[in-house]
């Protein structure tokens, strides 16, 4: 009787690759790797302001992205009030997540308003995970600062990016769900006012881009936050956060 080896199947390279591509496919796609560093500019120089004129703990901080960093009149809109300005970019979320050592928690800050969400849309992130990185912003802040008391502004409307409004109403939607777990945070929705009759973003509100807000916007903005921001300061006592 001859002896017979048993020999390998040989399995067509085309089918191997197809299995990879298949799997490729299925498998979900990973999230973008953020470049903080193009940030870096910005974020040094709230640290040298800070350096030469040092911000009282235990105030109101406003950070999150462009619409926040272009809010120059904020200290006049909210006189009275001891505002801080962080905002910065265009950033996303988890941008300013990244930067919370360094323009959150040293400011110890009763309460915090953010506005951020409407770039990582614009990024391509998908809502439930525009949700998470909110999630994990508050996360990092009440790991070290529990009673800090956060503001989300809506994301708002604007002529530029209305192809993208179902995505934002239903980022809000999430968002206000998600501040009803907390009595810590609150939701503030700007867009019933930023809308006209027809339910389209008022061109009167925004700079030549159609995207950022002019001083009609601004004072939008002020008339609806302020009496939210006055009464969530007031609701955070008159401790300074101590960092955990």
């Amino acid at each position: 009787m001859s002896s017979r080896r048993c020999l390998p199947t040989l399995v067509p390279a085309a089918w191997v690759v197809s299995a990879f591509v298949a799997i490729a496919q299925l498998a979900p796609p990973a999230p973008p790797t953020l470049d903080l560093a193009k940030w870096e500019p910005e974020i040094r120089a709230f640290e040298q302001a800070d350096r030469t004129s040092p911000p009282a703990p235990g105030g109101i901080l406003f950070t999150g992205s462009s619409s926040v960093r272009l809010w120059t009149t904020l200290r006049d809109d909210f006189r009275g009030l001891p505002v801080l300005n962080r905002g910065f970019g265009g950033s996303q979320i988890r941008e300013v997540t990244g930067f919370a050592d360094r323009i959150v928690i040293p400011y110890r800050p009763r309460l915090i308003v953010f506005y951020c969400g409407s770039n990582d849309i614009v990024a391509g992130r998908a809502v439930p995970d525009v949700v998470e990185d909110l999630r994990g912003f508050v996360a990092t802040v009440h790991a070290k600062l529990p009673k800090s008391r956060v503001i989300f502004i809506a994301n708002a409307p604007n002529p530029a990016r209305w192809h993208l409004k179902d995505a934002w109403i239903d980022l809000n939607a999430r968002i206000k769900a998600y501040t009803g777990t907390d009595p810590r945070l609150t939701f503030v929705d700007i867009w019933p006012a930023m809308l006209d009759a027809s339910g389209q973003p008022r061109p009167e509100l925004f700079v030549e881009d159609r995207l950022h807000m002019n001083a009609q916007g601004y004072a939008i903005w002020t008339r609806v936050l302020r009496p939210v921001v006055e009464r969530e300061f007031k609701s955070a006592g008159t401790e300074v956060p101590a960092p955990h």
